[in-house]
Parts: structure tokens; C-alpha cells; sequence
């Protein structure tokens, strides 16, 4: 224990070692074991900075996404200049796209690296979350692994908060490891998703605590709103299409390993492939475990889970601390770099299926920037997923906005992952398999398939205007679409949205 051992100090004691341009980690991914005091006090901190005319900004580092108490806080306070991995708070959105904030968007299992190499400069503070730390420097995490054991190992200096909410039992899931960097990475030896390689605790050199802050309070973790009908036919398509594999033997009888991006849409996909009484019981490889895993693993349908984080509403983490005899030995939490690895992902065969902003008609793309402009939250572990996985399904809803924008494009203006990554595109209109098909044979599947018909002759005349290559594109008019919507507020201005609503 760290009584007697360590100084017990407030956050306000802890922000104020904190100076302006310091670089700062803290514990957290998808909102899940994130530290929670001594952010508020740096934003309060930044606060009376700014108000005295003095500057106060700090570099951040997560693990991924870190909910309001962090993202939304400091940007609110104006107390950051730059930020990475990830992030998902609209007031530092906003900062982004306006270039107050420098954002470095990344994919998650590169950050640890990153940092190791020194590519982000030197690492000042970490501030993690914990349930427990010992006199000889094991730290015991909370409800995410993340970066936070590398943050422990390289940041100069070190707090600690003790969260006494979370339950003494939640490192039985923990297996933490942190990769030598090259050329002394050794392939990862995990052949199964229950497969442990490290140990229940983080390491950290104990004279580098500064002091231990004591909290006690749950995650800011929100409840899923219910999927709507174009969700729900997303899904049915998705489990159609799966169960289809399994029969054709392309996926084997026991099925694959399942990663499944964050969201209501994926969420509901997860769901979907639990209830249908032809889907086998499966496992998951992923990043996130969420609400309706845990439904599904107390039904018998889901067999394990290897994540970095539990991202759980209150009352569900309750449910999983207070039956840990069952949960426990089912599930493992990793650090990112690892639950997110390439080689373990393509050596598992892992079904990745991760929702999109945008699709082109040759299978490129967006899930990260409207316009190719404007950051929504970030490429988060998707890229990774979809590039690595044994099955790569994108899916998205094929018109927004009552139909003004096509989720379906002639080319995307931003691309996080190309045409050789992804194989199957899906929305409420039907699936795309691009498997084994050249580019024209591509764009002409994703337009009868999964584009909305309003928006079907348009997509093919720009296939007939565009010039002959082994990709068609029409360079002046690649981006008509974006740019109606810009100028008119709708893609098509002459579009009959009534009619639209009329053939969905």
C-alpha cells in the first residue's frame, strides 16, 4: 500500500507543479480509467493563468478518447496547444479545426512507439489512475491499460491518483507488457484472445512519484442510445453476410475472432451477431469492451474478450466487479499497443468491423474528417483494424441529413483506409463484397448495392463522364458533391428529399 510511503497531496497541490508548455500523459481510453482530479485542477490552474495575462498551455497525451473531465475541461479553459493520440470533446473539436490546437491524429497501437523514439519530445508529467500502488513501484490500473504503462516508465515525474470507487479486483483481467522498440521486438506470442503474457501491474521507478491523490468517483461513461432502423438493417445485413462465410466455409465453424470499432452502430452489429441462434458462440479481439458484451458473455454467446479498456456505464461495471469470478478469467485488458498489434490481428484472422463517415466508389475511406477538412474525432484503432484483419466490413448509413448528404461519394476528399484494405462495404441499402473485383466491377457493386437510389444515376453518369483509366475519375467534378453541399446545403439541390424519404 502507499501509505506511509508516498506523500498524500490534492490535485490542486499536483496541478500546480504543472507549467506552462509541459508535456502531460494521463490515464485513459473511450472515457474508461481516466484520471479525473488533477485535470479539473490544471484546467482551474489555466484558468487563473490566463486571467493574471500570463500564458498557460499544455502538450496531452492519452490513451484514446477521455470523455468531458479532461478533453472537454482543458479545452474550455483554453489550456492546451497540442494534442494526441485522439480526442472526441466538441469544444477542442472546434479548436482543432480552427488551428488553435495543434492535433496529431494517429493510429493508437503508435503512440507508445512514438513517445519511446522521442518524436513527441520529453515526457514531463504522467498522471494515472489506479486502484492501488506498492512501496517498490507496481502500479495496479483501474478500468483501461492504454499507454499508461509506458507513461509510467518514461515520464519524468509522477502522480498517482487512487480511485476508491473501482474495484481492488479489477487488475485480475490485466496482463501488461511493454514491446522493446526495434530492432529487439520479438513477435508477440498470443494465439488466442485469453492468452496472458505479462503481468497484473505497471512498473514505475517509485522516487518518481510525486505524490499520490486520493478520488473516488465512477467513469464518465454514457449509455448507448437504441439503434435505430437503419442500424438495426445494417446489422441484419452484416450477420447475413457472415453466416454466409461460415457455410461457404471461408470463415470456419467456430467462427473468427470479432473486433468491433465504438458507437452505436457497431454496438449494434455486436448485438445483432449475439442474438441470432445461427451465429456460433464467439470471441473478440478488439479495443473497447461495451455495455452489450456484457449481456452477451452472461448469455453464453460470447466466449472472451482481449481489450485495453472497459468502457462500462456505472451500473454495468457493477455488474462485471461484483461477479468477477465469472468475468474475470473471460476477459483480458491490454496495453493498446498491443490489443491494437498488426501480426496478432492477421495471425488471429480477426473480423473487423468498424463504421465510416464516407465511402468512394472504389472503396476508399473517410472515417475521420467531414470534407476532408473539419476533424470529427479521430482515425482511432479502425486504420489498424482494417488493414490487418482477415475480413475488413466498413459500414456507414448511405444518406445524412434527411438525405442532403450521400455517404456514398464519387471520391473522398479525405482517406484513412484505401481500396486494398477494405473488402466489404455495408449500409441500410444492401453489401458490397469487393473481394477478388478490379475497380470499374468495385464502384459498380458499392452504387447498386449501398448507395441510396436518389443518388444512383448521378454516381453512374460520373462514372460515364470520367476520364478512361484503370481507375475513372472526373477531376472537375470528383468533388461536385461536397462542394453543392457547401454552397446549396445539399449534394443534389434539386434532389426531392421527400422522395427520398419516400424510398427508403
Amino acid at each position: 500500500m502507499y501509505a506511509g510511503t508516498f506523500p498524500i497531496i490534492t490535485a490542486e497541490e499536483a496541478a500546480a507543479h504543472i507549467n506552462n508548455g509541459a508535456m502531460v500523459a494521463l490515464s485513459g481510453f473511450a472515457s474508461a480509467g481516466t484520471a479525473k482530479a488533477v485535470p479539473r485542477a490544471i484546467a482551474r490552474r489555466a484558468r487563473d493563468f490566463h486571467q493574471a495575462g500570463k500564458p498557460f498551455k499544455i502538450r496531452l497525451l492519452t490513451g484514446s478518447s477521455s470523455g468531458n473531465n479532461i478533453d472537454e475541461e482543458l479545452a474550455q479553459a483554453e489550456a492546451l496547444s497540442w494534442r494526441a493520440p485522439f480526442q472526441s470533446a466538441p469544444t477542442l473539436r472546434a479548436q482543432i479545426n480552427s488551428q488553435q490546437v495543434q492535433y496529431l491524429d494517429m493510429h493508437l497501437s503508435h503512440a507508445p512507439q512514438t513517445l519511446l523514439a522521442g518524436f513527441f519530445g520529453k515526457l514531463d508529467f504522467a498522471i494515472v489512475e489506479a486502484t492501488e500502488v506498492t512501496r517498490d513501484g507496481r502500479v495496479y490500473l483501474t478500468t483501461s491499460i492504454g499507454s499508461s504503462p509506458t507513461y509510467l516508465r518514461y515520464a519524468d515525474r509522477i502522480f498517482i491518483e487512487i480511485n476508491n470507487y473501482h474495484s481492488r479486483r479489477l487488475p485480475e483481467m490485466a496482463d501488461i507488457t511493454i514491446l522493446a522498440p526495434p530492432p529487439r521486438l520479438n513477435p508477440i506470442p498470443i494465439h488466442d484472445p485469453l492468452t496472458k503474457i505479462g503481468f497484473p501491474y505497471a512498473r514505475v521507478d517509485p522516487r518518481k512519484i510525486v505524490g499520490i491523490i486520493e478520488t473516488n468517483e465512477p467513469d464518465e461513461i454514457k449509455r448507448f442510445t437504441p439503434a435505430d432502423w437503419r442500424s438495426k438493417r445494417i446489422a441484419d445485413h452484416v450477420v447475413r453476410f457472415l453466416f454466409g462465410e461460415m457455410i461457404t466455409g471461408h470463415i470456419p465453424r467456430e467462427f473468427l475472432p470479432l473486433q468491433a470499432g465504438v458507437g452505436n452502430l457497431s454496438n449494434s452489429v455486436v448485438a445483432a451477431l449475439g442474438s441470432n441462434p445461427y451465429i456460433p458462440p464467439f470471441r473478440m479481439f478488439t479495443v473497447v469492451y461495451q455495455d452489450s458484451m456484457v449481456d452477451l458473455m452472461e448469455q453464453g454467446k460470447l466466449l472472451a474478450a482481449s481489450v485495453t479498456s472497459l468502457s462500462l456505464t456505472p451500473e454495468v461495471l457493477r455488474r462485471v466487479c461484483s461477479n468477477m469470478d465469472f468475468f474475470g478469467p473471460r476477459t483480458v485488458l491490454r496495453p493498446q499497443e498491443v490489443s491494437n498489434d498488426a501480426g496478432i490481428a492477421r495471425r488471429l484472422g480477426v473480423i473487423a468491423i468498424n463504421p465510416a463517415i464516407e465511402v468512394d466508389i472504389y472503396g476508399n475511406v473517410n472515417s475521420s474528417h467531414v470534407f476532408g477538412t473539419d476533424i470529427v474525432n479521430g482515425i482511432g484503432g479502425s486504420g489498424e483494424f482494417t488493414r490487418n484483419s482477415y475480413l475488413s466490413i466498413i459500414m456507414c448509413p448511405s444518406t445524412l441529413l434527411g438525405g442532403r448528404i450521400s455517404s456514398i461519394v464519387p471520391m473522398s476528399p479525405h482517406i484513412d483506409s484505401n481500396e486494398h484494405s477494405v473488402q466489404v462495404v455495408v449500409t441500410e441499402q444492401g453489401l458490397a463484397d469487393l473481394r477478388g473485383i478490379g475497380p470499374m466491377q468495385r464502384a459498380k457493386r458499392i452504387i447498386d448495392n449501398c448507395a441510396h437510389p436518389a443518388y444512383r444515376d448521378y454516381l453512374n453518369n460520373y462514372i460515364k463522364e470520367s476520364r478512361m483509366g484503370h481507375i475513372r475519375h472526373n477531376l472537375r467534378k470528383a468533388y461536385e458533391l461536397h462542394r453543392n453541399f457547401i454552397e446549396h446545403g445539399a449534394m443534389l439541390p434539386g434532389l426531392n428529399l421527400k422522395e427520398i424519404g419516400e424510398r427508403l
